[in-house]
């Protein structure tokens, strides 16, 4: 019977801010930005979310319901350190450790007992040198599989373990709400509560056809989930078996929409940077580019162009941006929001590298050490000369380039 553990480090990004700033310690504090911009929550401590506080939450509304709160733009770099030491830790007590995101990971610890003991032995180990090496806390699941796992480390926040035994699967999960199975949001859960399905078992009994008839064919998924099996996406991945995105994208929001077109497009230079960065990270090569756009009255427009040759080179997608860009927005209008999105991956052309000396392998080896430099120096340690402008501060959230256990692949 596999034994899976779900590591979750507890207020993460808050936690850390607190090593470095003791005097914050008990206190309301938000990580994302400051009160009066329009970006969101990346993370609140415990004495926020008294006030209703959640991750994603616009910044403006967060302040509104907790006007004394602190609010933090947050120090990105701080988090990938302290991942790493979280990740070192993991990595003593099984070889098969995957990093979901910056601050939780799963463990597969099955035939483990005879190094750490029994899974309860065994997770308060971890917990107990998770402590002592980070200063940090955790929660600990253990499950027969990846969804019971994660589900019980949430029940067991904050700074707690949770595990079901063998079997016992159905009657832990029966009762608690919909909600809480991964993939149900809110929108799936008004949906759900329309349909008299409050609780997960609700879900097992509901009948996976009947299901499927009103949300779709990943309703089976949802259901078998619901049973603690696991089930669609990334659930039926082997833990340390990593297929890569499907996209890579990344969006910025202006805190006062623009118009001013240099500044704009000193934008879009700084995002396509951040695309090539994480394509380079994960070893893709894309075929197809899209823009995004989105005007002061939130109208939303996308833009895409299939390329000839696949690559993961800022200076080869620059140009496309720029021109797709050109092409499609208004002159004079207010923008709100711009993204950049790569996909449709593909394995690159050998024949356009059978040269060394050859100009795009030249810059293959010119970005590879700009991405190492702004690892160990941080996101704006190297940019390219037309997004060195853009007014773009390192987002924080939970799947941030250089990763641990996410590295490039070979």
């Amino acid at each position: 019977m596999p034994t899976i553990f779900h590591v979750d480090m507890d207020a993460f990004f808050v936690s850390v801010e607190e090593l470095y700033d003791p005097s914050l310690k008990g206190k309301a504090v938000i990580v994302g930005g400051r009160a009066d911009e329009r970006g969101v929550v990346a993370a609140a401590s415990y004495e926020a979310r008294k006030f209703g506080i959640h991750s994603a939450m616009p910044l403006r509304t967060a302040a509104k319901m907790c006007p004394h709160a602190i609010f933090l733009d947050g120090h990105p770099e701080r988090y990938r350190q302290e991942s790493v030491r979280v990740h070192a830790v993991l990595q003593e007590f099984s070889p098969l450790v995957e990093m979901a995101s910056i601050d939780e990971a799963y463990l597969d610890m099955t035939g483990t007992e005879r190094l750490h003991g029994p899974p309860l032995r065994a997770a308060h180990l971890l917990h107990t040198r998770m402590k002592e090496f980070t200063r940090l806390n955790c929660s600990v699941g253990i499950g027969t599989s990846r969804v019971v796992a994660k589900i019980c480390s949430d029940q067991a926040k904050p700074n707690g373990v949770l595990w079901v035994v063998p079997g016992c699967e159905r009657t832990f999960l029966a009762p608690l709400p919909a909600r809480k199975i991964p993939g149900v949001g809110k929108v799936t859960e008004e949906h759900l509560l329309k349909l008299g399905v409050k609780t997960a078992g609700d879900l097992t009994s509901y009948g996976s056809e009947r299901l499927r008839e009103q949300i779709g064919d990943w309703a089976v998924a949802l259901a078998e989930k619901a049973a603690g099996i696991d089930a669609g996406g990334w659930f039926d991945e082997a833990i340390g078996e990593d297929s890569g995105p499907k996209s890579v994208s990344h969006e910025h929001t202006f805190s006062v929409d623009v118009s001013d077109r240099e500044m704009l497009e000193t934008t879009l230079a700084k995002l396509v940077e951040k695309v090539c960065r994480r394509l380079r990270e994960y070893g893709l090569h894309t075929r197809r580019i899209q823009l995004k756009l989105r005007y002061a009255d939130f109208s939303t427009f996308t833009r895409a162009r299939t390329l000839e040759h696949p690559t993961q080179i800022d200076t080869e997608l620059l140009p496309v941006v720029r021109e797709l860009f050109r092409r499609n927005c208004r002159p004079g209008s207010l923008i709100r929001l711009l993204g950049v999105q790569a996909a449709m991956f593909a394995e690159p052309d050998v024949q356009l590298h059978l040269d060394p000396g050859a100009r795009d392998e030249r810059w293959q080896q010119a970005m590879g050490v700009a991405d190492k430099l702004r690892d160990k120096f941080g996101e704006h340690a190297v940019s390219l000369g037309a997004g060195m402008r853009a007014e773009i501060r390192e987002r924080t959230h939970e799947n941030p380039a250089a990763l641990p256990g996410k590295r490039k692949k070979k």
